[in-house]
């Protein structure tokens, strides 16, 4: 029982962090729609996920670009940050299209919703088995 619960808390918890670093991407991305030769980024999240939960499960690990930042966490899996197809380019080289960030922004934000519900579901099962106990 313990093992199910605990897959179900794991797959939450890497779900909402990737969500929230796909976030802060998008907000990055939209705040520098006038930046000159700034390129939009962005993660593949059903691939990053796939490989933060193939990795036991495990919380995601920090990517680490200097040896004195916090190393790796053994097990996890960093989502890889892409850089967005270009659909129309500008002649200053900025890649962001604002509506294309808004909507997959919204999105987002929509999913994040959907997982915080879904945890407080699991912990209000896990409230209520105890009570009735």
């Amino acid at each position: 029982m313990l093992g199910k619960l605990d897959r179900e808390l794991a797959f939450v918890q890497n779900a909402l962090d990737l969500r929230a670093r796909r976030q802060e991407l998008l907000a990055a991305n939209i705040a520098n729609a006038d930046t000159p030769n700034y390129k939009a980024r962005d993660i593949d999240f059903a691939s990053a996920l796939r490989a933060a939960m193939g990795a036991r499960g495990g919380r995601l690990a920090l990517a680490t670009t200097a040896p004195g930042h916090i190393g790796k966490a053994a097990g996890g899996a960093a989502a890889e940050v892409q850089y967005r197809t270009v659909l129309q380019p500008s002649l200053d080289g900025n890649t962001v299209d604002t509506d294309i960030e808004r909507g997959h922004f919204a999105e987002n934000a929509i999913h994040y919703q959907f997982l915080l519900e879904r945890a407080r579901g699991t912990f209000r099962s896990i409230s209520s088995a105890l009570e009735s106990r």
